[in-house]
């Protein structure tokens, strides 16, 4: 009996013995491949429709698949993410508060050194504010009471146009005041302070944007500082009234310009903010009030020691 030149075919074969293997083709049932060793897939374990995902490619449930890493810092995050639109938001509400405080205090200080300059320059002003003090005395009550209204009341600092009014009116008061000061010295005297005033409110400007000290982390040290201040003025001006003292009045004057100096640095950057203290970007208002005070006082301090004579 002549052996067959083919295999028989699978359904001839005994069932009870596999094909071996690559000897046949796939079963059209299995598309691709043959199961794993382990065992057919269970019912749930077949691929859904449209293929399975590479290795990893499908984050754990309720993971965000993030498609760059994230860097915290000035250079990490791009300016379409949200997580720098809060912190960018931030500092345009922060550099737009600092342009409009500054924007006053020119304007403050622009209208006073005309009103100065109108009674240090024009002679017939300067006589009749210098035969006049009681001009002086009623332009230091009203800057008394709109600055302390300012100061104390929040209403009226931040209820427009109320807050404009009040701080226009300070203004004019605070301008008639130190040029009916400024008319009691010499013009040398008047323009040697100014000068001096405009250097030191440009350098602690300038070194509140570089320096790493805190000037607001310490609140009550300035708290001591103005009680100081105040209580050698009332000191030196009783002390004065009786008997004229120079060097008396020298000491208190560069006590005063000494201590109006820190408060512009501690003013400024409670405006500039990054500190520990801040202000409100709703306290405009006050923060232009604290610094125009400030070097209007280091002003006049100024103007007492160059001016002695």
């Amino acid at each position: 009996m002549s052996q067959p030149s083919a295999p028989s075919g699978y359904d001839d074969r005994n069932p009870l013995y596999p094909p071996p293997p690559g000897s046949y083709p796939q079963p059209p049932h299995y598309a691709g491949a043959y199961p794993q060793p382990g065992g057919y897939p269970t019912t749930m374990g077949y691929r859904q429709p449209g293929g399975y995902p590479a290795a990893g490619g499908y984050p754990q449930p309720g993971m965000a698949m993030p498609t760059m890493p994230v860097r915290f810092g000035d250079d990490g995050i791009g300016d379409d993410s949200p997580f720098q639109s809060v912190d960018w938001d931030d500092r345009k509400v922060r550099h737009a508060y600092i342009r409009k405080v500054y924007a006053i205090i020119s304007l403050q200080l622009l209208v006073t050194v005309g009103i100065i300059s109108v009674f240090t320059f024009v002679h017939p002003v300067r006589t009749f504010v210098q035969r006049n003090v009681a001009f002086y005395y009623a332009s230091y009550a009203v800057f008394l009471v709109t600055y302390l209204v300012l100061a104390c009341c929040q209403g009226p600092r931040r209820r427009f146009p109320w807050n404009m009014i009040l701080l226009t009116i300070f203004t004019l008061a605070m301008g008639l005041m130190t040029g009916s000061i400024a008319s009691m010295y010499s013009t040398k005297a008047v323009l040697m302070a100014m000068l001096i005033t405009a250097i030191v409110a440009i350098i602690v400007t300038i070194f509140c944007f570089q320096t790493k000290v805190d000037f607001t982390s310490c609140p009550g040290l300035f708290c001591v500082l103005g009680i100081v201040v105040m209580v050698t003025g009332i000191i030196t001006a009783i002390v004065l009234s009786i008997s004229y003292v120079p060097w008396l009045h020298m000491v208190y004057a560069a006590i005063g310009a000494i201590a109006f100096t820190l408060f512009l640095a501690y003013d400024t950057q409670l405006v500039l903010g990054n500190r520990k203290n801040t202000l409100s970007p709703e306290e405009y208002i006050y923060g232009a009030l604290t610094i125009y005070t400030d070097i209007i006082y280091i002003f006049t301090f100024m103007l007492q020691i160059v001016g002695r004579d």
